[in-house]
């Protein structure tokens, strides 16, 4: 069974820096991608990064291109959203997600999410 456990979501101020974690579990291959979403207030849910753990590729959304980067982290087990120059229209909270095989870009309905996000709040 697939398991997410996302964190790391803090308040800090525009222009700082965060680094968000999901620890995943349960995939018996690396053929599976993980995805970043968030939740920003009053809005529907937006995906943000795309990891092809199999082929390492990456995809980033138009919003956060330049500032976001995902990438795995092989010792800890872990897929990261590191944040840089945030806004405080980046102010969400943040699930991770996953699905066997590749990525199927942003549909909602194609991943498995984190019971519990991380918030992110970034004030001006």
């Amino acid at each position: 069974q697939v398991q997410l456990v996302a964190s790391g979501g803090d308040s800090v101020q525009a222009g700082g820096s965060l680094r968000l974690s999901c620890r995943v579990s349960g995939y018996a291959d690396r053929n599976y991608c993980m995805a970043w979403f968030r939740d920003p207030p009053r809005k529907s849910r937006e995906g943000v990064a795309l990891l092809n753990v199999f082929f390492g590729s990456t995809a980033i959304a138009n919003s956060v291109k330049g500032r976001f980067t995902i990438a795995e982290d092989k010792y800890k087990n872990t897929v990261d959203l590191l944040m840089n120059d945030l806004e405080p229209e980046d102010t969400a909270m943040y699930y991770c997600a996953s699905r066997s095989g590749p990525c199927a870009r942003y549909d909602l309905d194609q991943y498995t999410f984190s019971a519990q996000g991380t918030q992110v709040t970034v004030s001006a």
